[in-house]
Parts: C-alpha cells; structure tokens; sequence
C-alpha cells in the first residue's frame, strides 16, 4: 500500500510520498512513487501514484515514452489541465491493454494519482486522477489532496491547512500526517520522498529523501507524541456531577431500557422504557431523604 499527500498554498505546492511496497507480511521492499517533470524555467510538474505498482508504472512508462509521439505530452502541453488530461488518457490506454487480463486472475484496476505543478505563464495548480481517467482539481475550499492511506492523515490536514498557511509550514503539516499514518500502518513506510515547490520559481529546490536518520523527521515523530499525550492529559475527565471547573457530561435524563420478566406462559413480554436519573440529581435526592 502507500500514502501521498499534495498541499497547494499561496506560497506554493508540498508533495509527500512513502515508498513502501507490500507483496505480504514477510515481503517487503521499497519503490519511489514521486515522478518530477522538470524544465528549468518553463515547467515544473509532480506526479504522485497509489494503487497496483505494475500500473502506476505502466502510466508513467506511457506518459514517458508515448506510442504516438504526435499527442500532447507533459514536456508540450500548455495548462496542468491538459497535463491532467493527458495523464487521464495514459490511464485509459492502460486500461484498455491490462484491464481484461488482471480481471481474468482476479485482481482489479486499481490506481490513482495527483499531480501539481506550474507551467510558465500559469498559476500552480493540483489536480486528483482516478482509476478511470477523470479528475478533480483543488481548490481553496479543499487545498490538498491524498491517495492511498488516507484516513490516519486526514485529521491534522483538516485542522490546521488553509490557503493562507505557510509554504513550511504545510510542509511540516504534511510531515505529522505521514507520521500519523506510519505510526497506525505497517504498509507505510520510510523512506519518504518530499518536495516543496516555491511559486513562480519553475524548478525544484527543495527536495529531500527522508529515512529512519533523518533528525527533523525523528523530531516530529517524538515531538508529536510527546505534545498529544500532554495535551490529552490536561484535558479534564468526565464529570458526572454538577461543577464549576468542567463542563457536566450528562445534563438531561436519560432513557433506560428495561427487559420485562419472562410471563408465566413462557412468552417474553415487550421492553419497558422509564427514564434514569442522573448523578446529580440521584445524589440531590439522597441528601433530601
């Protein structure tokens, strides 16, 4: 399995990728799921896959050695979404070729990819393709996207990304959500491949290979941990009674069922609904008594 995560910022674009393959608990190897497109100047494009390795693979083979070299390419097309386009349609080539035989040994078409980027003239933009071709792009009501393992991520991405954010720090967000992730699925794993492109700048320059040494990421991984158990801590427990320091749990009565005696011929008879007091107020009644 794998996890990306693609962020667009005012200030610019992060692309986070793992590099985990999994062919079953006892094998285990790596691969790069990040592809750069880079012409100094004129563009700068990024390329994440998830899904079956063998075509992510077969998309990028056909995005890079196209069998009609006549069609758009990434290096010539002159928007992200023709970039988008062309990409949608290596899908589809691959899918017309390899679809039918993987359907045969049960394994389905399963791949997924987002791409950003800049191309001179245009602004940066990142954009979400499916499995059949289509797309989405991002927009300031949703600035990111995630393929893969998703679910163990999403939480601080939700929190704590706007447009507005920082360049670094959407790049130290998206850090704490691979963290997240590896931390809760052992198919997620290091090393890490992240790229943080600067608007307007059309080449890479900020680019690093993260593995278990790398002390920013050791950082994270602890600092995390150490500050969620802390704040978790300050958090009051439940209180069932009335208080001034937190707020009460249960105000209201509560409706509580109960299970009527089994009647004499042998039949079970309906439930029978009465309301439960609280805490508090069982408590009140004892002191009144």
């Amino acid at each position: 399995m794998t996890y990306c995560v693609a962020m667009t910022v005012e200030e610019g674009l992060v692309f986070l990728s793992d590099t985990r393959t999994n062919a079953g608990v006892d094998h285990i190897s790596t691969a790069r799921k990040m592809a750069v497109f880079e012409q100094p100047g004129e563009r700068m494009l990024v390329l994440l896959g998830a899904g079956n390795l063998s075509l992510t693979q077969a998309v990028l083979h056909e995005l890079s050695e196209p069998a009609d070299a006549s069609q758009p390419t990434l290096w010539n097309v002159p928007t992200l979404g023709d970039a988008a386009r062309v990409i949608g349609q290596a899908v589809r080539t691959v899918h017309q070729r390899e679809a039918e035989a993987l359907q045969e040994f049960g394994v389905d078409f399963n791949c997924s990819f987002i791409l950003g980027g800049q191309i001179a003239g245009n602004r940066p933009r990142l954009f979400m393709i499916y499995a059949a071709g289509n797309f989405i792009e991002a927009s300031s009501v949703n600035p990111y996207f995630q393929i893969g393992e998703a679910k163990y991520g999403k939480p601080i991405i939700d929190r704590v990304l706007t447009p507005s954010t920082p360049l670094d720090e959407a790049a130290k967000c998206a850090l704490i959500s691979m963290d997240s992730t590896v931390r809760s699925n052992l198919s997620v794993g290091l090393p890490l491949d992240l790229l943080v492109y600067e608007k307007d700048t059309l080449r890479v320059t900020r680019f690093v290979s993260i593995d278990h040494d790398n002390a920013y990421f050791q950082m994270i991984h602890r600092t995390w941990g150490e500050r969620l158990r802390q704040v978790f801590g300050e958090i009051p427990d439940p209180d069932w009674q009335e208080s001034q320091q937190v707020p009460t749990l249960q105000r209201e009565r509560a409706l509580v069922l109960h299970r009527a005696p089994v009647g004499a011929d042998g039949v079970e008879h309906e439930f029978d609904a009465k309301p439960a007091q609280t805490l508090a107020q069982a408590e009140k009644g004892k002191a009144q008594r």
